[in-house]
């Protein structure tokens, strides 16, 4: 799935799911250590645990990061599932 992201440096969010586990993230643009560094952490991660856990994270005074921009495209990945 492709995720237009808003509101942070990161332009977009690819990734996968298989059997309910995510697979090859990458984010285009944004802050490249820390989101491979998200990508990596959460490569296999269950798609419920994922959003769990980066959910409602901010990014200095922004009301939304890179990773509760990907909590968002799980959330939305699994409504359309």
């Amino acid at each position: 799935m492709d995720f237009k992201t808003q509101g942070v440096c990161s332009r977009s969010i690819h990734f996968e799911v298989k059997d309910n586990k995510l697979t090859n993230v990458t984010f285009v643009g944004g802050c490249a250590g820390n989101t491979q560094g998200v990508a990596r952490l959460i490569e296999g991660m269950d798609i419920d645990d994922a959003i769990a856990r980066l959910e409602g994270i901010q990014c200095g005074p922004r009301p939304t990061s890179c990773p509760d921009q990907l909590a968002k495209a799980l959330k939305e990945y699994k409504s359309k599932s």
